[in-house]
């Protein structure tokens, strides 16, 4: 997948998610995601590529690091807590679990009254099972 797409598949997925909305706070050239108001991903270039960086658990970081080329420490960001996805052989599907995963990190950390949705019961409820670092590429 090129890093147009990439980002594309991404700022969709992001859309879709309760309570997330898209803002450029840092100016043009970086779009970020929130839900209500914490941050889940970024969406930016690095030397004119497309990229995007998102939250992940630390094992769960460092396990996909291994195991995807594309995927490294997250630019500019806490390596430990934050992936870069870069162009390369991710699957669309495997993508959006990964943002559907970072949006859900940063839900769990609002308070219950302020939570959009359940963390978790919300894959359930979207069919869907999310990611784990044993994953790989989906189409």
């Amino acid at each position: 997948m090129n890093g147009i797409v990439l980002q594309e598949t991404v700022r969709a997925r992001a859309l879709e998610l309760p309570a997330a909305a898209l803002e450029m706070p840092f100016g043009p050239g970086a779009e970020v995601a929130k839900v209500l108001g914490k941050m889940f991903l970024l969406l930016t270039e690095v030397k004119g590529e497309p990229i995007v960086v998102l939250k992940a658990e630390p094992r769960d970081a460092e396990a996909l690091r291994s195991t995807h080329p594309e995927i490294t420490p997250g630019y500019h960001m806490n390596k430990r807590h934050w992936i870069t996805l870069n162009p390369g052989g991710l699957g669309v599907e495997f993508v959006r679990e990964l943002v559907t995963d970072s949006y859900l990190l940063v839900v769990e950390t609002l308070p219950r009254a302020r939570r959009p949705v359940d963390p978790q019961t919300f894959l359930a409820a979207e069919g869907g099972t999310g990611t784990s670092s044993t994953d790989g590429p989906a189409t």
